[in-house]
């Protein structure tokens, strides 16, 4: 069963995408920094971030504000949600999300560059564990370096995207979060660099890990529907095999640990092929569970005046 405390989390995420991050950010490089160190530099950066916006927000306020567009602050997308509420109307995730979008093109230069200190924390010790499994010579970790350099430059181009599209959506912008990780796309650039049995034992090493990462999500959501009604044998391997599938992680190269079922078609959203899997009696029972858990997250969201998304039953399914 999905925990309700997961939906409480819907608002706060929307919400900390505006200033959380900022938060957790200063937060996190708040200690005064040694001369030339990469807390002193993120200080410096914040200073003059802060700076240009409080220059930006005077000139705002010079300008009728009937000339303004709602895609240029996030005063006046604010204020309106402020406005409804006030008015007893509610506001969905989505419009929150809207109304911190300015904000977070505002703050992406900060949010760029404490994300590419992290990354580079990251991927330095990444190739650091790499050269000492596979001994990588240092024209090898060049290269290594190099293509995180690239992906780190992608990464943050695609969150800028993202977050200053008016199509994207809360739901897609939880999905890239969830998703984002520092290896991803990494393996043909190592198996480039490697021959023999070194290669071999990568290829058998990260295969290894994705069929963990497989297993585990599997067996989570089996268990979570197993909790709602109780599966068979012969429903938990079939279930087992279709969230595989929906993994992000999932290859067909993976071989999973007890698996005698087949997996699911590609094609097939893990939500409807549980309802080809359930019996009549277990699949209304899941549905009585389901409305249970929607009637108590949208209370407990409609007190605060916000709607729980119409896709709010995609986060059981989430990797």
């Amino acid at each position: 069963m999905i925990p309700t405390q997961s939906l409480r989390s819907v608002l706060p995420l929307v919400i900390g995408l505006a200033v959380g991050g900022l938060g957790v950010g200063l937060f996190q490089h708040s200690r005064p920094g040694e001369a030339g160190s990469p807390e002193k530099q993120i200080q410096h950066l914040e200073s003059e971030l802060q700076q240009a916006r409080t220059r930006i927000a005077a000139l705002e306020e010079t300008r009728p504000r009937a000339s303004r567009s709602p895609a240029q602050t996030a005063y006046d997308r604010g204020r309106e949600i402020a406005q409804r509420l006030r008015e007893g109307r509610t506001v969905s995730s989505d419009d929150l999300f809207r109304a911190a979008q300015p904000l977070l093109r505002d703050l992406s230069p900060l949010f760029e560059r404490i994300a590419e200190q992290k990354f580079k924390q990251q991927a330095d010790s990444l190739i650091g564990e790499l050269a000492r499994k596979y001994d990588l010579n240092p024209n090898q970790q060049d290269t290594l370096q190099q293509w995180f350099s690239e992906k780190s430059r992608a990464d943050r181009k695609k969150w800028n995207d993202l977050i200053s599209s008016d199509d994207t959506t809360y739901l897609q912008l939880v999905k890239s979060m969830r998703n984002d990780r520092t290896d991803e796309g990494m393996d043909p650039v190592m198996e480039g660099l490697l021959q023999g049995p070194q290669l071999e034992a990568f290829k058998a090493e990260r295969l290894e890990e994705r069929a963990q990462r497989v297993q585990q999500y599997a067996d989570r959501q089996v268990q979570r529907i197993n909790n709602i009604v109780r599966l068979d044998p012969a429903q938990t391997d079939r279930l087992f095999g279709i969230m595989a599938q929906s993994s992000p992680d999932y290859d067909a190269s993976i071989r999973l640990e007890g698996v005698t079922g087949e997996i699911a078609p590609a094609n097939m959203h893990p939500r409807d092929a549980l309802r080809s899997v359930l019996r009549p009696d277990q699949l209304a029972e899941y549905e009585a569970d389901r409305e249970r858990r929607f009637l108590e997250a949208s209370r407990e969201m409609n007190k605060l005046g916000v709607q729980l998304p119409a896709d709010w039953d995609e986060f059981e399914f989430g990797p």
